[in-house]
């Protein structure tokens, strides 16, 4: 080893390294940089077209931080996953700054909605076989979907497979055979057989979801599909170190309710994909679709066809009824273009990596409700369809006070990134304009609460001072000591007086 990885940076890098798999590449957060070092360089360099060079003989490459997410992209789409270890405080000099790994990025896992397809899930998939039964569980992190199913043969769950078009697909480590009989998808990688373990997935599901038995949740004796979906809520939390707190149900597969198309039938038919691509399609042929969230679930309709006639004909006679009405339906869609992508964007701001933008997006998009429950329930009493159109806006919550208060709270341009502040209106909460004005103003606001001490205490002696031990403290001489207040914490005793701290 050489003399540049005993430093005290390089020992951080490497203590933390030593924690993550070996096909997970570092990202190390060195100032505005990124930076790969060993063969994480060596492995990463190629593939974001970077130049690999040396310092003190250790190979490595780096990337902006301001640039960063185009590069993680290249390097998912490469098949690799990559470990964020950011800086947890701030630069000081002769000290090394504190650096820890904030989240583990892979294929399945992908939050950032530059990065995404908004047309279509992000599936993370795992399967498994419990005696004669193939299990499957999948979830989009995205959105917190999280649906289990079970198979009798490779057949069938290589169709369900092809439908979902899974970006990563988790299986047990000594149940390979799995994965040669489905064509081993380049998707397909292996993880250890305990995350597998029926006890261990039913205990993690039962606590995640706070219930004592998963039958609740129509799982009753599906002890593959359990198994799948214990694997993927363990890999999701300790292996990638991410929040599911935003997946909060179950849901099991209701394949009776549908017409399964196998993968040969549903090549053929061109439904999703064709050999020139998208464009030519039945999903392309129909996609009009204004939101992200109408495009997916279209994407599902295409591939779930309903058996249930009552169901269908709701559904034709809903459309029939807008084409009547075509200025009816322009006015639906002019309100829904003015629509985000909710269900991605609340999962992000649920799951704390969201950012005032993202509010902003929330905002803009529950504006529209009122209007499109106006729409829905004014259409004509004698259509065939007013009682479904009724149904429809009774669904639709108004949640006007909550967009004021976002718009009232949220700065008309926030930052991208919330650490760099800003991201709240001056005077939207006072205590938050008083820090903001302490931190910026420091000198003048430790000088006016020294003056408004000593006009609370009547203490005129009275001075806030700082000490490199424990910072600021308000110093009081022992004639005084008697008018203290009660909510002064003593924390020194000096020759001349006594030194105090408030909450």
């Amino acid at each position: 080893m050489s003399d540049a990885a005993t430093t005290p940076m390089m020992k951080q890098y490497l203590a933390i390294r030593r924690e993550l798999p070996e096909d997970v590449l570092l990202f190390f957060r060195l100032g505005d940089f990124y930076e790969l070092f060993f063969e994480d360089a060596k492995t990463a360099s190629p593939i974001l077209n970077v130049a690999l060079t040396k310092r003190n003989g250790v190979p490595m490459c780096g990337v902006p931080h301001h640039s960063s997410q185009g590069y993680i992209a290249k390097l998912i789409k490469g098949g690799k996953r990559v470990a964020i270890a950011e800086q947890t405080t701030e630069p000081t000099p002769g000290k090394i700054v504190e650096r820890a790994v904030s989240q583990i990025l892979s294929a399945g896992t992908i939050n950032d909605l530059n990065l995404l397809d908004s047309n279509r899930p992000n599936y993370l998939a795992a399967v498994f076989r419990s005696g004669k039964k193939l299990g499957l569980a999948y979830v989009d992190h995205t959105t917190g979907e999280f649906e289990v199913g079970e198979f009798k043969d490779t057949t069938e769950l290589a169709d369900e497979l092809e439908r979902l078009q899974a970006s990563e697909l988790l299986f047990s480590d000594d149940q390979r055979d799995i994965i040669d009989a489905l064509g081993s998808p380049s998707s397909a990688q292996p993880i250890e057989s305990y995350l597998f373990l029926l006890d261990q997935a039913q205990h993690s599901l039962t606590q995640h979801f706070k219930v004592q038995s998963l039958d609740g949740f129509g799982c009753t004796g599906m002890n593959a599909a359990i198994c799948a979906a214990g694997c993927i809520l363990q890999y999701l939390q300790f292996q990638l170190r991410r929040s599911v707190d935003h997946i909060q149900r179950l849901r099991v597969g209701q394949t009776n309710d549908v017409v399964l198309i196998d993968a040969a039938s549903q090549s053929h038919l061109e439904l999703v994909t064709a050999r020139g691509g998208t464009q030519h399609t039945l999903l392309s042929a129909l996609g009009r679709t204004c939101t992200p969230m109408g495009a997916r679930k279209l994407r599902h309709w295409v591939l779930h066809p309903l058996r249930d006639l009552d169901a269908l004909t709701q559904r034709q006679d809903m459309i029939a009824a807008l084409i009547d009405e075509p200025m009816l339906l322009s006015q639906i869609r002019t309100l829904l273009k003015e629509v985000r992508d909710l269900e991605r964007t609340s999962s992000r701001l649920s799951q704390g990596s969201g950012n005032g933008r993202d509010l902003q997006a929330l905002a803009v998009s529950l504006e529209v409700v009122p209007s499109l429950k106006t729409l829905l329930s004014e259409s004509d009493e004698e259509s065939g369809t007013a009682e479904l159109r009724y149904a429809l806006s009774r669904r639709l919550h108004d949640l006007t006070p909550l967009c004021q208060e976002i718009q009232r709270a949220i700065c008309d341009e926030p930052p991208m990134q919330i650490k760099e502040g800003g991201v709240f209106r001056e005077g939207w909460l006072p205590a938050l304009d008083e820090l903001r004005n302490a931190s910026t103003l420091g000198r003048q606001w430790i000088a006016d609460l020294q003056n408004r001490e000593i006009e609370r205490t009547g203490i005129k002696s009275l001075k806030i001072k700082y000490n490199a031990v424990f910072g600021y403290v308000i110093e009081i001489t022992k004639a005084n000591v008697g008018s203290v207040p009660a909510d002064y914490h003593r924390k020194q005793t000096t020759v001349n007086g006594e030194r105090y701290i408030t909450d």
